[in-house]
């Protein structure tokens, strides 16, 4: 149980690829000037994520080491083209506006990273978690930053709803600053990447203030024994 949980805390937190480990930046930074975009590339990296683990897992028995790289890549293609065929059939407006960076998910270096260092190396179960906590991660990175941009760009939130569940969706967007005539940076790449500093800059505070507490507490208690 403790090792299920070691696998959740490092995908949201400790690891976690979009904020501790930096990779796969380019569709985080390129694709998250909305939620509702944000959201849907963040869920099919996910699923991605959660299969290949689990197939690279249980094969991982019967590939040599020299052409395991190869056939993790294999699997990951595989996998994407399911994705990207289910999200052309389904939801094909949103299809259209993530456009090329859906199939690019196989050349997302997290994916094969995370297939190579734990897929491989354990069972089907603990490998499948830690790509869909890993994948979850992500996508919590993506959804806020989108939220920040968009927010920030147009004073909306789920702006583009309609374009995963129809016109009718259109009337949950949410306009929480009215009138706002919008922040133009804030949604082109620059602001992607100031959003992202910040998300940064936030955890490492946090971390950093987590870590100072404990050293806290002692001192507190000796000062109460003396007085």
């Amino acid at each position: 149980m403790n090792q299920y949980r070691e696998i959740i805390i490092n995908g949201l937190w400790k690891q976690n690829p979009g904020v501790v480990q930096l990779l796969g930046l380019c569709p985080l930074l390129a694709i998250s000037n909305n939620i509702v975009n944000a959201v849907g590339l963040g869920i099919a990296t996910t699923l991605v994520m959660a299969f290949s683990n689990g197939a690279v897992s249980a094969i991982r028995d019967w590939v040599s080491h020299e052409i395991r790289i190869p056939v993790f890549i294999l699997i990951i293609a595989a996998l994407v083209t399911v994705i990207d065929m289910a999200m052309n059939a389904f939801i094909h407006p949103l299809y259209l506006v993530l456009g090329i960076f859906v199939p690019l998910i196989v050349t997302n270096c997290i994916v094969l990273a995370r297939t190579e260092a734990f897929a491989a190396k354990n069972p089907v179960l603990p490998a499948m978690l830690d790509g869909f906590m890993m994948g979850l991660g992500v996508t919590l990175v993506l959804t806020l930053l989108g939220a920040l941009r968009e927010l920030v760009g147009k004073g909306t939130l789920l702006s583009g709803i309609d374009l995963a569940f129809g016109a009718s969706a259109k009337a949950w967007v949410i306009h929480v600053i009215p009138d706002y005539n919008g922040f133009l940076i804030a949604i082109l790449p620059p602001g992607a990447f100031f959003g992202l500093g910040l998300l940064i800059a936030l955890r490492n505070w946090w971390v950093q203030r987590a870590e100072r507490q404990p050293a806290t507490i002692p001192n507190m208690t000796a000062a109460t024994s003396m007085s």
